[in-house]
């Protein structure tokens, strides 16, 4: 449902408590009077007998209240709360907070979790909750929970699964003077999940950043969309607990092994974009710093220190965590000539020397702030007998009011800085207590802009399979639907990774020795030979592979006697044949892991690391969330620690990377194209300066249960070919994340009248930021048809656009046509195009927004059946279509 009736939750005028009892230490009377402390709303209370409750006037009834609660809060005993539920939607709430617990899984608790929702569903209440710790709003002065501190106004939004660590993050942010536009203890997340929350504080302007506590993500799909439109805005932290869960299973192949339940999650919230941290100091850490300033432009990071020991600490901590040294300029250089002793380090860190007092740093800081390479200072103090560091933090403070950069501070030590850090608290200036956890709060930054960075990355183009490849591989797929476990036979892996573009070793499946010697025969030079049974995945384990065999007669013996090692380790196994294939040469190059397995979480997970028969115990890995594009597959060799020897060293040629980032993009368009696969091994993938081969192939399919990519994969089955009205042949297709270059080269082609009706305003760059929102869309909330000629696919006419929103009911849309190309239907054919696909996604409405002098639009909107509406104001016109269900 998500953001529906999150007003009423996040913004309530009027609220009410049904289960606060007269006991003055009871839960529901605790939670009364804390709301009551600040509330700035109307507030009752319903209790069948008392005339009011800790001073404010009862109700005997919910439909007593002489008011509508916009929100309510219960703390009745759980089989109470269905009927509250229901009293309270016919009462026209249209939120409720749930306190009480009881609603586990299984037996009774399951019955009355399942109550309460039908309860609320007729009325679309939404409910948080239950066994949740409340929520508290800050702006509008509510603390709607039973936490013993409330909440000071900020930027910062929390939402956690755990109440306990709400309490404490509310805790330790008073002393520290931060704030919060929101906290969220989500609880058992019977409704209102962390999807619904991140989609709602997303679109929250008086949110800067947001922080969650996650135990388990529970709706996978919409979680991960409103993740990545979330990140798209602000930071997004995120601590989960369960890092090392010790319920993994064995896995039946390698890629199962290395792709752990916690190392997807991993994947996933560096997918979104999501900063994900160990530790809630290091949430902490994340927190003071957002509280106060804002993202660095980039990686390079200022030093001033007065000791040379700790700004080298500090150094170290930030370039291993990927951060760097900004380079001094002569400029800066000559500067902190003019205001520092002959024996300052001449180097960042910049070492202003023991003696140095606040003055000193003042000058220092102000002079280092000019550097165009910085991208963010940290200033650095150890206490002294010959400075104050008071006298100096007030210095610092009047320097840093003019950076244009974050300046970020560590006093070190203890009784003698705790009042300099107040004064930092006061001013706003971060302060950490040692070089490493600023330097870790920088860090933390950095790869969150790296991250947004990626989600507007615009991917080279890819090679993507025909249709003929995806049919002969469907083919054989169906083929091997009875296979024992599954397990698709070696010869026919291969040959699915061929049609996909992935290169092999030639590969003959033979049913006897003798066939095998013909085989090698055929295949000529040296051959490797492998058993072939269904029960056998990992052959090596069995004496199942021998190597680098010289001639059909070798080939025939090794395979009669492979036969008998085999039948004796494993009697259980049907050999069903031999394997004889090419011999490659692996004296120079590398063996790489590439392959899939399915998370009960997330999915479908690809894995690319260093591979071989040891590649459990290397553990030199990177996941990813198909669909993958070329950029995306790129980032996941550049994370490998093989991927840096792919480059090349000493005597190896470097590999290539475009080849290997291709068939990382190949493999994940072949289980997006075939759910049926549920496990892929290629290992090892051969690399050498020569090219790649896949050298052993493995693929088990499960028709029962076919695998959903939690990010929609591109919709090729949409695209289709359509003639306007001159006779022009168009292809109509959904835009790509590559598609960039074509929609700015179109925009180019809009007259300054038709910019403005398309975006309400003039346009003054229609730059990379503003196309990538345009091309890197979330195919399960949006779609954008483009229409290019058929002999031109790259020369946009048009582009239209529909966007949902998350709960699916209504829809925007928006057209352009260039100008240039109008006259001939275009506009009519793509509006079209638009109404059909938000049927097919049983979208109930469409609106528009109309400027008034858009005469041809409006009339185009008649005839399409739109009604028109009130707009914004007299200028604007909405046009509203009602679809049928």
């Amino acid at each position: 449902m998500t953001q529906r009736n999150l007003d009423a939750l996040f913004n309530p005028n009027a609220v009410a408590v049904i289960g606060a009892g007269r006991n003055p230490q009871s839960l529901g009377h605790v939670l009364l009077r804390n709301i009551a402390a600040d509330f700035s709303g109307r507030l009752g209370v319903v209790h069948p007998q008392a005339p009011e409750i800790g001073g404010v006037p009862a109700s005997a009834t919910v439909a007593g209240l002489p008011f509508v609660p916009d929100l309510a809060v219960v703390t009745t005993p759980p089989d109470a709360v269905p009927g509250v539920i229901a009293e309270l939607g016919a009462k026209g709430t249209r939120a409720a907070v749930v306190i009480t617990a009881g609603f586990g899984e299984g037996g009774r608790g399951s019955d009355v979790r399942a109550a309460m929702l039908n309860a609320a569903k007729p009325h679309l209440v939404r409910i948080l909750g239950p066994n949740c710790l409340g929520i508290l709003i800050p702006r509008c002065g509510l603390n709607a929970s039973f936490a013993r501190v409330s909440a000071r106004n900020g930027g910062l939004a929390v939402a956690a699964q755990s109440g306990a660590v709400a309490a404490t993050m509310l805790d330790w942010a008073a002393p520290r003077g931060i704030g919060f536009s929101a906290m969220a203890s989500l609880g058992d997340m019977a409704d209102i999940d962390f999807g619904d929350v991140l989609d709602y504080l997303a679109g929250d302007s008086d949110t800067k950043a947001i922080l969650l506590y996650i135990e388990a993500v529970t709706n996978p799909r919409k979680f991960m969309s409103a993740a990545r439109a979330a990140a798209r805005l602000k930071p997004v932290i995120v601590i989960k607990s369960g890092r090392h869960a010790e319920s993994a299973k064995a896995a039946a192949s390698h890629t199962g092994a290395l792709a752990g339940s916690d190392a997807v999650y991993d994947a996933a919230f560096a997918r979104a974009g999501l900063m994900r941290v160990d530790t809630m100091d290091q949430l902490f850490d994340a927190a003071e710093l957002l509280s106060a300033t804002h993202v660095p432009r980039g990686d390079n990071l200022a030093i001033v220190s007065n000791g040379g020991g700790i700004g080298v600490m500090a150094a170290d901590a930030l370039i291993g965590g990927g951060g760097k040294l900004a380079s001094l300029s002569p400029k800066t250089l000559a500067a902190l000539d003019g205001v520092l002793p002959k024996t300052w380090s001449r180097a960042n860190p910049v070492d202003i020397i023991g003696d140095a007092n606040g003055e000193r740093y003042e000058r220092a800081l102000t002079a280092v702030l000019t550097e165009p390479s910085a991208h963010a200072a940290l200033v650095l103090y150890c206490p002294t007998a010959v400075s104050d560091p008071d006298d100096t933090a007030a210095k610092t403070i009047a320097a840093a009011r003019s950076a244009t950069m974050p300046v970020l501070t560590a006093w070190v030590g203890d009784a003698s800085v705790e009042g300099a850090r107040a004064a930092f608290t006061a001013a706003r200036v971060p302060t950490f207590r040692s070089a490493e956890e600023a330097v870790g709060a920088v860090n933390l930054l950095n790869v969150y802009r790296r991250r947004r960075d990626m989600l507007m990355q615009v991917p080279p183009p890819a090679r993507l399979p025909d249709d003929a490849a995806r049919t002969n591989v469907a083919r054989v797929l169906a083929a091997a639907e009875h296979a024992s476990g599954g397990w698709v036979r070696g010869h026919e892996a291969k040959q699915i990774a061929r049609e996909y573009g992935i290169a092999t070793n030639q590969s003959i499946f033979c049913a006897s020795a003798q066939d095998a010697g013909a085989a090698a025969s055929r295949i000529g030079g040296r051959c490797a030979l492998k058993i072939v049974s269904p029960q056998i995945i990992h052959k090596s384990d069995v004496g199942g592979v021998v190597l680098d065999l010289d001639g059909p007669q070798a080939v025939e013996i090794a395979a009669r006697a492979m036969a008998d090692r085999v039948r004796e380790r494993r009697p259980d196994a049907d050999i069903t044949g031999f394997l004889v294939e090419e011999m490659i040469d692996r004296k120079v190059g590398h063996e790489l892991i590439l392959g899939m397995t399915v998370d009960k979480t997330f999915g479908p997970v690809i894995v690319f690391g260093q591979g071989g028969t040891a590649v459990e115990v290397i553990n030199d890995k990177v996941l990813g969330l198909p669909p993958l594009d070329m950029a995306l597959a790129a980032q996941m060799i550049a994370e490998t620690r093989v991927g840096r020897l792919l480059a090349g060293y000493r005597d190896q040629a470097p590999i290539d990377r475009d080849t290997l980032a291709r068939n990382i993009v190949a493999l994940s368009a072949l289980i997006t194209d075939h759910p049926n696969i549920v496990d892929l091994d290629i290992n090892p993938l051969f690399a050498s300066h020569t090219g790649l081969v896949a050298l052993d192939v493995r693929i088990r399919i499960d028709p029962s249960s076919p695998t959903t990519p939690v990010i929609s994969p591109y919709p090729a089955h949409l695209a289709r070919n359509v003639c306007l009205t001159d006779r022009t042949a168009m292809s109509v297709r959904p835009i790509r994340p590559d598609d960039e270059n074509a929609l700015r080269d179109m925009m180019s082609h809009l007259s300054p009248e038709d910019v403005r009706f398309r975006f309400f305003a003039p346009l003054h760059a229609f730059d990379h930021a503003m196309a990538a929102r345009l091309t890197q869309i979330d195919y399960d909330r949006e779609i954008a048809f483009v229409a290019a000629p058929a002999n031109a696919p790259d020369e946009f006419w048009g582009v239209a656009r529909l966007h949902a929103e998350p709960d699916g009911q209504r829809a925007e849309y928006a057209i352009a046509v260039r100008s240039d190309r109008k006259g001939r239907g275009l506009g009519t054919t793509l509006m079209e195009v638009l109404l059909d696909e938000a049927a097919r996604r049983g979208i109930g409405e469409v609106w528009g927004d109309v400027l008034a002098e858009n005469t041809r639009m409006l009339t185009l909107a008649n005839e399409l059946g739109f009604k028109r509406a009130s707009g914004a104001d007299a200028t604007v016109v909405r046009t509203v279509k009602t679809l049928k269900a």
